[in-house]
Order: C-alpha cells, then sequence, then structure tokens
C-alpha cells in the first residue's frame, strides 16, 4: 500500500478500503485487541503519548535500582511487527469528535469506523495540591525514575550534610497507599536498607533509615484475602517497615508529613501509590462517566451512549449487579476485554451483533514482599511465603513482551538472589521537583 498525505493537517495514513478501528493506548487492553484483530479485514491504528509499551507490574524495580527500564519496556513497532493490518502512530489523542467519527491529536487528525479508548488511568492525588506538589507517583517508567534519582540524591546529600535531623530526613522514606503496588514498594525498600545501604554509605548507619508504610484503611491489600492481608502486614514488619493502619495523609511540605491523627513523620522521600483516577481525552459525555473518572461500558464494552465508540481496560466500568463499581484495575481485566472486543469487532465488521457478554475470568492475585516472601489468592487457595514468591516470579517473567527483556530481567533476579547486590545505582539525569525550579528561576 502507498502512503498519502492529506493536506487538511491529516495524519498519513495507509489507503485502504477497509473499516478503521483506532486504539487510544497502547497498554495490556489495547496491545490484547490489536493482536485479537491482526488477521482481520480491518485496518488497526494504534495511537499512544510514548513509542513503547510498559510492564507497570515492575515499575518499583526500575524504582528501587533492581532493573534497568529498558528491561520493562518493548518498542510497539517491534510487538506490532508481525501484524500486517497494524499501523502504530506516535501522538497523543487531545480530543474526541465522535459526531463526525475522528480524534484531533497534536500530530494532526486521524478518522476512524470504531474507536476504542484504552487510555488507563493517572495518579489521583484526592485534591491535596501539596501532596501532589511534592510527593512521588508510580504511573509510568518516567515516575520510576524519579524516584530513583531522588532517592539516590538524598542519600548521596545525606552523607555530605553535618546536620543530623537534615541527613534523618534525607534518609527516611514514606510510602502511601497499602496495595500490592505500596506493599511490593515498601518491602523493596527494606531490603535496599538491609543489603545496599551498609555498603554504599558507610558514612551513616543503616538504621538511619526508617521506612513508613501509611494506609488509610484498615488492612493491607485490600483486594486481596484477608489471609493475605495479614500475611503481608507480617512479613513487612519482620523486614523492618513501620506500618501504620487507618492512617490518611493531609498535608506535606517536601519534608513533613501531617496525618488525620495528628502524627508528624519527617522524609524527603513520600512516594504516591495511593489511588488512580481515569484518563482520557476531551469529548466524551458526563452521563458517560462515572466513579472513578472512568467510563461506563455496557457488556460488549460499548460506551454508554455512543455506537461505535469502545472502552476497554482501566478506564472501562462494566457496571452491572455482579459487578456495581466495574471490574478491578489490572492486567489480566485488561488483557481479557481486549481479546474480548476482538471479537466484537469481528462480529461487528460482519454485519452482525455478537451477543455473548463479556465474563471476567479471576485468575487470582499474586503480590511480592521482598526477595523470597509474596502471598497468593488462587481460587480457593490462599498461601505465602518461598512457593508464592516462585510463582510470582515465572507468571511475571512470562508476561514481560520480547525474549531479550525477559533473559535481561532474568538474568538480574539471579544475580540478585545470589548477591543481594542492585547494580543500577546510576544517577543519569539529576532530577528536580518541577514546582521548586520554577521557584528557584523567579
Amino acid at each position: 500500500m502507498n502512503e498519502y498525505c492529506n493536506t487538511d493537517e491529516m495524519v498519513c495514513l495507509p489507503e485502504t478500503n477497509m473499516p478503521r478501528l483506532v486504539i487510544i493506548g497502547g497498554g495490556f487492553a489495547g496491545l490484547a485487541l490489536a493482536k485479537a484483530l491482526k488477521r482481520s479485514r480491518i485496518q488497526v491504528v494504534l495511537v499512544d503519548r510514548h513509542n513503547f509499551h510498559q510492564f507497570q507490574p515492575l515499575f518499583y524495580q526500575v524504582a528501587t535500582s533492581g532493573l534497568e527500564p529498558d528491561s520493562i519496556v518493548f518498542p510497539f513497532r517491534k510487538q506490532i511487527s508481525g501484524n500486517k493490518n497494524t499501523i502504530f502512530r506516535y501522538a497523543t489523542v487531545q480530543q474526541i469528535e465522535a459526531k463526525q467519527n475522528r480524534v484531533l491529536t497534536n500530530k494532526g487528525i486521524i478518522d476512524y469506523d470504531f474507536l476504542v479508548i484504552a487510555t488507563g488511568t493517572k495518579t489521583n492525588f484526592f485534591g491535596l495540591t501539596d501532596i501532589e506538589k511534592w510527593s512521588l507517583g508510580m504511573k509510568s517508567i518516567q515516575d520510576s525514575l524519579n524516584i530513583r534519582h531522588t532517592m539516590i540524591q538524598n542519600l548521596e546529600q545525606a552523607a555530605i550534610t553535618c546536620d543530623e535531623h537534615e541527613k534523618d530526613i534525607l534518609t527516611n522514606f514514606i510510602i502511601v497507599g497499602g496495595g500490592p503496588a505500596g506493599v511490593e514498594m515498601a518491602g523493596a525498600l527494606a531490603e535496599f536498607k538491609k543489603y545496599i545501604l551498609p555498603g554504599d554509605y558507610p558514612e551513616y548507619s543503616s538504621e538511619i533509615m526508617d521506612i513508613y508504610l501509611l494506609e488509610a484503611g484498615d488492612q493491607l491489600l485490600a483486594s486481596m484475602s484477608d489471609k493475605a492481608s495479614e500475611k503481608a502486614l507480617k512479613y513487612l514488619t519482620r523486614l523492618g517497615v513501620q506500618v501504620m493502619l487507618e492512617e490518611a495523609v493531609e498535608h506535606y511540605d517536601g519534608s513533613a508529613v501531617s496525618t488525620n491523627s495528628g502524627k508528624k513523620l519527617y522524609a524527603s522521600n513520600l512516594i504516591w501509590t495511593a489511588g488512580v483516577t481515569g484518563d482520557f481525552p476531551e469529548g466524551i459525555g458526563e452521563e458517560s462517566i462515572v466513579r472513578g473518572n472512568r467510563l461506563q461500558v455496557n457488556n460488549t464494552l460499548l460506551v454508554k451512549g455512543y455506537t461505535n465508540i469502545f472502552a476497554i481496560g482501566d478506564i472501562a466500568a462494566v457496571v452491572s449487579q455482579r459487578t456495581p463499581k466495574g471490574h478491578p484495575q489490572v492486567a489480566q481485566v485488561a488483557i481479557q476485554q481486549g481479546k474480548y472486543l476482538g471479537e466484537v469487532i469481528k462480529y461487528r465488521i460482519a454485519g452482525r451483533e455478537y451477543s455473548k457478554p463479556f465474563r471476567y475470568r479471576d485468575k487470582g492475585s499474586l503480590a511480592t514482599v521482598g526477595k523470597r516472601r509474596a502471598v497468593a489468592d488462587l481460587g480457593k487457595f490462599r498461601f505465602g511465603g518461598y512457593i508464592a514468591w516462585l510463582l510470582w516470579s515465572v507468571v511475571h517473567l512470562f508476561s514481560i513482551s520480547g525474549f531479550r527483556n525477559k533473559l535481561m530481567v532474568a538474568l538480574n533476579w539471579v544475580w540478585n538472589y545470589f548477591t543481594y547486590d542492585k547494580g543500577n545505582r546510576l544517577i543519569i539525569r539529576e532530577y528536580k521537583n518541577k514546582d521548586l525550579e520554577k521557584e528557584e528561576s523567579k
């Protein structure tokens, strides 16, 4: 097919007589859909503001120097190279014009016959502007690198300063949110304190580093079983993490945290994993938006109020008696929805309706708590410890895209397993808070 460029600010795409499906977002859901349609008579256009897929479950390992970022990202063009009907375009979708069947991007206009919104979520700070200003989220590979660079910069500064109070603040960490991301981050930091800090920073005792995990609810891993929650709490306590339940953060100024109970904690490192909110372009009517800024979809994943716009993954909420708040925002739901929507679209282009509703099959939940410890909920089975950690490792390793990435992660894990070393403690670029930079430039 020959490329053509329209002078009306159109994004250049191959000419085709086939219907065109535009997917906004190349996460687990978007890629699963593209794969499901790779042999169908439809032109698939994948649009993303990055040119790579990110493996979110291992962000915390990049943040704590366990993995390099290129181990858990994979170029879209390589990912879809076997899909003859799929085109990738590196652009940010700014607005959806549903009546005109087109999306407006920062690179031009793309027309569609079918549109799929798979844009996922962003960090939710719940209106706490000072926390948004001073804390670090963990929703992208860039966020993970910001955490890494901030952490190493602060540890280096702690070696320089002679002020004991400043040294204490620089080496303390507060993680807000007791879900899987927060629990895994806390466990990784505890092992960093135990095995890395004494060798790298003999200038001060590793005991100076305090790690706090704050959870507003009454248990960790609320989406998992009570047994998993109890085991996670026990593992973290053994690792030296100070877990504080029913403790909500109210204020943070970059060095001091105030909580709802009146506690005051001091740390220059605050990592926010306490919540997410839907993130999608402008143009969707308010009647289609439900709790969590998600898009309400019916049981065939069609967005409420539209006939050719679908939503899948974390952004989609199938609101029903069985799922009044929508499905959990996890990778397995996204992958299954992507595969399912592939069948719906195949029927639609054949002029038929797919009558079988989407049903999520829960394959279980896993969360790791440091090396050799994890918790698992698999059907009726609830267990933790070394076996759960092995299972977690295998599942995550095989879920990573690309043989090279799998090999790199496996080699890193084997090396870390026997040596407890994290060899990626490099400040590639100095990180500085953008708001602080603006204040200093005035």
